[in-house]
């Protein structure tokens, strides 16, 4: 071909090699990625499913574990087991005891066990005769996923051949369980059981519940006012009451359903004003190889017997060590965000700093990515309650008379408090929120106000407004 100048150009095709760097994930990378991101239960069935599918995989024998013995080699503790034994076991100082008192009982109810196994271990402190137990046990076996008593009374009557009264006396035993208002026969009782455990179910009260709920639900507080001949105001503060109440008593609760429940991956434990991490180890199976398999390998000369057990051989091995990258990882990043946050895990959580996934892989020299993957779904037990650790990792806000930053979820905590002392006739807008934050020194957009108040799932003004 001849360009302009008439120098003649020929355009040829070549092939040469290039160096060029690029990461491929092997097999076993991705397995190891994969299990870093699922939270416990997840890996529960993983596990579950891998003793399935790889003969060569086991779970350790108890003597075993005992006595340390574990082919992979030995367990490293994450602290030492004389130091788990004392703070179980010794005198609390009385700091950790009042952060206890502030806890939520069902906190530290095992996230695993359902309703009807939570609601088993109370029986057990039952002092009645066997026939009443039977009769509980009964009920809470047709205790649905609401929480509420699944059948007539009359019904376990019959079926039970039981008098109706002893039906009923058991239903009360029941019925004075934990969560309050379990076993109820509908949304009247279940109020009805929890205003009582209040002491707050007076002759007023119980109207309302029998006959306004409707109205509560509207807002409409002169109405009830009128109907039950009461005083607007005190209408107004019965039926803030009312809606301080748990309609479902299961909630939180695994119900055996498909939706996913709640393991913490550990426990953030104060002790002499010390932190400590306690992983939740005890809810995963300690895994080892099966040793027969392990000598039939050395001595087999069938070539195609000997490829598939040193495949599943690997596989298992490339699995357990998946499992401990796994724990090591996360260990890693609750000691670092405890190094950050011990403020917060000893006072509350006003005192949350900023933090991000950066400042986190930056101080373990590891991605971003790996990080992100480590806290997703996963969840932490802290002295206060438990948590999702996705919530400890927030942006920043700044703040006009102070240098650097504060805590997004301190300036939710504020706008909750701010929400909760209006004027439920007369609701502050979300610019009016705003103006009482820059009053208090936070520089924040009204749009901000909006997404905070969203993300805590508060309604806008118009849905907060009680017409009177």
């Amino acid at each position: 071909r001849i360009n302009q100048r008439g120098v003649t150009m020929e355009l040829k095709i070549t092939q040469s090699p290039v160096q060029q760097q690029k990461l491929v994930l092997t097999p076993e990378m991705q397995q190891s990625l994969k299990i870093l991101q699922m939270p416990l239960f997840e890996l529960q069935q993983d596990i579950a499913r891998e003793l399935d599918e790889n003969p060569l995989l086991e779970v350790s024998p108890e003597e075993e574990n005992e006595e340390g013995q574990e082919i992979s080699g030995e367990k490293e503790d994450l602290l030492p087991e004389r130091l788990i034994h004392d703070i179980v076991n010794q005198n609390e100082p009385a700091e950790f005891e009042d952060s206890r008192e502030r806890m939520d009982p069902l906190d530290f109810v095992s996230a695993k066990a359902t309703l009807k196994d939570y609601l088993m271990e109370q029986l057990l402190s039952l002092h009645e005769p066997q026939s009443i137990l039977s009769i509980c046990r009964y009920m809470i076996e047709n205790i649905d996923e609401k929480g509420y008593l699944g059948c007539p009374v009359e019904e376990l009557a019959m079926e039970l051949k039981m008098p109706l009264d002893r039906i009923n006396y058991a239903l009360t035993l029941v019925q004075d369980f934990e969560p309050v208002g379990v076993a109820a026969r509908d949304l009247k009782e279940c109020l009805k059981i929890q205003l009582r455990k209040r002491l707050a179910l007076d002759e007023t009260m119980d109207r309302i519940v029998d006959e306004c709920l409707e109205l509560v639900a509207g807002n409409k507080v002169r109405e009830i006012a009128r109907r039950l001949n009461v005083e607007v105001e005190k209408a107004g503060q019965y039926c803030q009451m009312i809606k301080t109440l748990e309609p479902k008593p299961a909630r939180g609760f695994y119900t055996g359903g498909s939706e996913n429940y709640i393991i913490p991956e550990a426990y953030i434990v104060r002790n002499n004003d010390q932190l400590f991490i306690l992983m939740n180890e005890s809810m995963l199976p300690q895994l080892t190889v099966n040793r027969n398999y392990v000598d039939i390998l050395r001595k087999q000369e069938d070539p195609e017997a000997f490829h598939y057990i040193k495949t599943k051989l690997n596989s298992a091995l490339y699995f357990m060590k998946g499992i401990e990258h796994r724990k090591k990882t996360i260990f890693g990043i609750l000691e670092k965000i405890i190094e950050l946050q011990s403020e917060y895990f000893r006072k509350g959580e006003s005192y949350l700093r900023p933090m991000t996934i950066a400042d986190i892989a930056a101080s373990l020299h590891l991605h971003e990515s790996t990080i992100s993957r480590a806290i997703r779904d996963k969840y932490i037990c802290t002295p206060f309650k438990t948590i999702q650790l996705k919530d400890l990792f927030t942006g920043g806000i700044s703040q006009a008379q102070t240098e650097g930053n504060i805590s997004s979820n301190l300036v939710k905590l504020e706008i909750g408090k701010i929400i909760t002392h209006e004027d439920k006739t007369r609701p502050l807008s979300d610019q009016d929120i705003c103006e009482v934050l820059k009053n208090m020194k936070f520089e924040i957009s009204r749009r901000t106000v909006a997404k905070y108040r969203e993300e805590m799932e508060i309604g806008s003004s118009g849905r907060r407004k009680i017409f009177l």
